[in-house]
């Protein structure tokens, strides 16, 4: 018995076809990773880059200075460790108890078994996370300690931190912009700014305080 196949038109329609780029992915996927990495790197940069100037508004001593940052360095990136261990695992554990509810309501089945353990498996890891945060968190602080640590000259050093700190604010600002798909220019204006005005206020306020005898 013979089979025939009839062709519509002609022509056959393609069965496969490569996949096509999504537009409409979702940033907010990148979310934890992102905010660990360069949100924590940010967060370094600022705080040693503000504790330099701060300390260099009242102490021209180069061993002062680096003293403060490292000490701001490894405060800073225990925090971030220690807060982002919390958050994450408690963000984890809402989600199980959670789950453990919708599984107590209803009979489970083989395939909402299954999901259950893929949900479970895609929740995030709290040490990786604290890992993760006290590691930017480093990369970022270390940026403006390197700087001040091996000029000499007070006025030169102060100088250099607040370039130093600049171009990796823009830097980290393009890297967020890119990576979390948000306009670059906006983003990266608004951390380079909150950098300026962070470095401002505590060189500001610790060199008022410093005139004042305290």
């Amino acid at each position: 018995m013979a089979l025939s196949i009839h062709v519509n038109g002609g022509t056959e329609p393609k069965q496969f076809q490569e996949p096509v780029e999504n537009p409409e992915f979702d940033y907010s996927q990148r979310g934890q990773w992102l905010r660990a990495a360069v949100l924590g790197a940010n967060d370094g940069l600022v705080s040693v880059s503000s504790l330099l100037m701060g300390v260099g508004s009242v102490k021209q001593d180069v061993k002062a200075m680096v003293l403060a940052g490292f000490a701001g360095l490894i405060a800073g990136a225990c925090s971030m460790a220690i807060g982002e261990f919390v958050s994450v695992y408690t963000q984890r554990d809402v989600e199980m108890a959670q789950m453990k509810r919708d599984g107590e309501k209803r009979s489970p089945t083989v395939d909402e078994n299954d999901r259950r353990m893929e949900k479970k498996e895609r929740l995030p890891s709290p040490g990786l996370a604290a890992g993760a945060s006290a590691l930017a968190f480093s990369v970022g602080a270390v940026l403006p300690l390197l700087a001040a640590a091996f000029i000499r000259d007070h006025k030169v050093r102060m100088a250099v931190v607040v370039v130093v700190a600049s171009v990796a604010l823009m830097v980290f600002g393009v890297m967020g912009a890119l990576l979390g798909g948000a306009p670059v220019a906006k983003s990266s204006g608004r951390v380079l700014v909150g950098g300026w005005i962070a470095m401002g206020i505590t060189f500001g306020l610790t060199k008022l305080i410093g005139l004042n005898g305290m």
